[in-house]
């Protein structure tokens, strides 16, 4: 069983940033693609940013430019450098990772980021 621990999560202030990791529980980490969704208050989950093996990203409309997404497979590790954060960025953020080879996807608990001044 694979699991995604996320951590960086809380209180930012408008035009604040924010980092937020997630440690995945895989040796085989490398062939994960990795990243993070989000759901904001009464709405649906939605893509922030992705990874692949290969370190290509992909960025939901609303963060691009913005926010930043890497991975460090030697700590298994996949990270979200958040800035110019806004009042509708906040939302629960959900680590979330996928076996290229399977396509299994595995989520994490998620973590509160909330934005006020």
């Amino acid at each position: 069983q694979v699991q995604l621990v996320e951590s960086g999560g809380g209180l930012v202030q408008p035009g604040g940033s924010l980092r937020l990791s997630c440690v995945v529980s895989r040796s085989a980490f490398s062939i994960y693609t990795a990243g993070w969704y989000r759901q904001p208050p009464g709405k649906q989950r939605e893509l922030v940013a992705i990874i692949t093996s290969h370190g290509i990203t992909n960025y939901g409309d609303s963060v691009k430019g913005r926010f930043t997404i890497s991975r460090d497979s030697a700590k298994n590790t996949v990270s979200l450098q958040m800035s110019s954060v806004e009042p509708d960025d906040a939302a629960v953020y959900y680590c979330y990772a996928k076996n290229q080879m399977t396509y299994d996807i595995y989520w994490g608990r998620g973590t509160q980021v909330t934005v006020s001044s």
